[in-house]
């Protein structure tokens, strides 16, 4: 008991010297903290303002400026959509003046993918790297476009890994399977077929009711015997 009474007693002291030497450092470095913290607040402050006051109103008017040019894209006039018609601004004006916003960003994407059909690949590259989207849909696309873009290039490497990032960034039954099978052909265009024929197993495995597997069975044969 004696023994355990002493270890008590020490850990008691160690703590009492430990707090001791925790306040001995605040009152000399009362004022560094002070500052510390006051720039801390200040930030944080900021941060949850410039949202507020600045960037909401700003994507509220670049929502409100981008209307013309989503119903340009619609109707497939595509220049319009881009450069926009005089009036209203395109998507190139929109993103450049709104970047900071949700809507500048999306504009990025319109930009790019119009690019894409326009037959601009690089240009189209460049808008949609600018592009950044945790939607389950419209991010994949955006990587998938760019898949596209590096196939017209005659870069299928490239185009492989935007398609098995679009792939995989979030797996569900629309977008995987779609991207998976453009793996697929982008590997046997680089002469693959062992790697093409993993991929269609995949999609043959796991995503077996989608519009993919159903001529599955056709491309697995085809990257068997190419690849043997």
């Amino acid at each position: 008991m004696a023994k355990k009474s002493e270890r008590a007693g020490d850990r008691l002291v160690a703590v009492e010297g430990a707090l001791s030497s925790t306040e001995q450092f605040i009152e000399q470095n009362q004022k560094i903290i002070t500052i510390v913290v006051g720039i801390i607040v200040v930030i944080v402050l900021g941060y949850f303002g410039y949202k507020k006051f600045y960037l909401a109103p700003m994507n509220k008017e670049a929502k409100s400026e981008m209307f013309m040019a989503e119903l340009y894209f619609q109707k497939d006039s595509l220049n319009k959509a881009l450069l926009g018609d005089g009036n209203y601004p395109g998507f190139i004006d929109i993103a450049d003046q709104y970047g900071s916003t949700k809507a500048g960003n999306l504009a990025n994407y319109y930009a790019g993918i119009i690019y894409l059909k326009q037959g601009d690949f690089e240009t189209a590259i460049d808008y949609l790297q600018d592009f950044e989207s945790e939607d389950q849909v419209i991010g994949p696309m955006a990587l998938g476009a760019m898949g596209d873009a590096y196939i017209e290039l005659g870069e299928p490497e490239k185009a492989v890994n935007y398609y098995l990032k679009a792939a995989n960034t979030h797996i569900n039954e629309f977008v995987t399977p779609i991207f998976l099978m453009k793996a697929g052909w982008a590997y046997e265009e680089n002469g693959n077929y062992d790697k093409a024929l993993r991929i269609y197993k995949r999609i043959k495995k796991d995503f077996n009711r989608s519009n993919e597997a159903r001529d599955i069975e056709r491309y697995i044969e085809r990257a068997e015997a190419m690849a043997s």
